[in-house]
């Protein structure tokens, strides 16, 4: 869409607010409310309420429940040990759950303030079985498989309408004499979300639209299959903007691009009109569960939860490791942009299944992990 300068205004009076003056950037929308403000824009508390169903206090005890999990997460895992069986966000108790295969670990982990279940297979027994399942050729019916820690297993996901396809019973047979395999299906084979040139933002390269990550100090990161190294970048208005510096799909699906001169960088989440647009302030993996916001170029905002973690998708163009799911909706044109929990970076859009009129899942390339491939440092507010 294209910039006012009522928005270019606004904009500057963001900057000052919180603190970057000397910084600068394509106009985006309205400043977010103070920090005396809900923790949660009104635009972000919007898209909670209408894609979750939940009322605006129901969505802030949510969002400040999910940090403290997250916070919790790390030093869990480390009190559990070689017991430790994986994590995740109960919505229903608003409590980190961990899981652990030894019954003597759960004073200490309850202690931390996490709920527990006892399992069979501690995470690093799924993580090999996992491994073993990426060194497999997968074919076209076979959508991904992931580790669920609810469920204590591999999952693997094959389209409803081809789970008795030759070629899918004997992957699905491999998976099962690898380890604990659960076996789930969804309605269509999971695609990327680039887009021919159609109108709207964010970026395009060659006939291409994608929509920007998050701004990095020197340019920002975004989906791989949007463009090769190399490749060069044009801003919503058709101007020269950047180069792909780095780029890898499909084992990857990520990429970096440097912006030239005339073009800068800040820590936020366009909003495209529709939202007001969101601060970035760090990069804090949310857990399975939590609650998680898009935005992209074509959809603009939609939220909902983290679905599954470290998930190997099957594309047409090959496999992508290391993808969290969720059950956010996208579309055409939406691949490459941001996917955030509260202020805190996620990930970028990979590809997904479904739309945003009928549903459907979308899976993005976590931010860091991208970060630490090419050396990048998220511009943070």
């Amino acid at each position: 869409m294209r910039r006012t300068s009522a928005l270019t205004a606004a904009v500057a009076a963001l900057l000052l607010t919180v603190g970057l003056g000397g910084a600068h950037a394509a106009p985006v929308g309205p400043a977010p409310a103070p920090a005396s403000a809900p923790s949660a824009s009104t635009g972000l508390l919007d898209a909670m309420r209408q894609d979750l169903g939940l009322t605006e206090r129901q969505v802030e005890d949510r969002l400040r429940a999910e940090r403290a999990a997250a916070r919790l997460e790390g030093e869990a895992r480390r009190a559990a040990g070689r017991s430790y069986g994986g994590a995740w966000f109960d919505p229903d108790t608003a409590r980190l759950v961990v899981a652990l295969t030894d019954r003597s670990e759960e004073a200490e982990v309850r202690g931390l303030g996490a709920d527990t279940r006892l399992v069979r297979h501690d995470a690093g027994t799924l993580d090999r079985v996992k491994a073993r399942l990426d060194a497999l050729a997968a074919p076209a019916g076979v959508a991904g498989w992931h580790v669920d820690p609810r469920l204590n297993s591999v999952v693997v996901t094959v389209v409803r309408a081809e789970r008795s396809t030759p070629a899918v019973r004997a992957f699905v047979e491999k998976a099962r004499a690898s380890g604990p395999v659960t076996v789930a299906e969804t309605a269509s084979a999971p695609r990327t979300y680039a887009a021919g040139t159609v109108g709207g933002d964010p970026y395009y390269t060659g006939n291409v639209r994608c929509s920007i990550g998050f701004s990095v100090h020197g340019g920002f990161v975004t989906a791989g299959h949007c463009g090769r190294a190399g490749a060069a970048v044009r801003g919503w208005d058709g101007s020269a903007m950047g180069t792909f510096h780095g780029s890898s799909f499909p084992g990857d699906d990520y990429a970096y691009v440097g912006i030239h001169s005339g073009w800068w960088t800040v820590p936020v989440v366009l909003g495209w009109g529709a939202v007001p647009d969101r601060l970035v302030r760090g990069s804090a993996e949310a857990p399975v569960g939590a609650s998680i916001c898009r935005s992209g170029s074509t959809t603009r905002w939609h939220c909902g939860t983290v679905l599954a973690k470290n998930e190997t998708v099957n594309y047409s163009q090959g496999a992508v490791h290391q993808m969290t799911k969720t059950s956010v909706c996208a579309e055409g044109g939406d691949s490459g942009g941001a996917f955030i929990s509260g202020d805190q970076a996620q990930g970028v859009t990979s590809g997904g299944w479904g739309n945003c009129s009928a549903g459907g899942e979308t899976w993005f390339q976590p931010v860091n992990e991208i970060l630490g491939r090419y050396g990048l440092t998220l511009h943070t507010a």
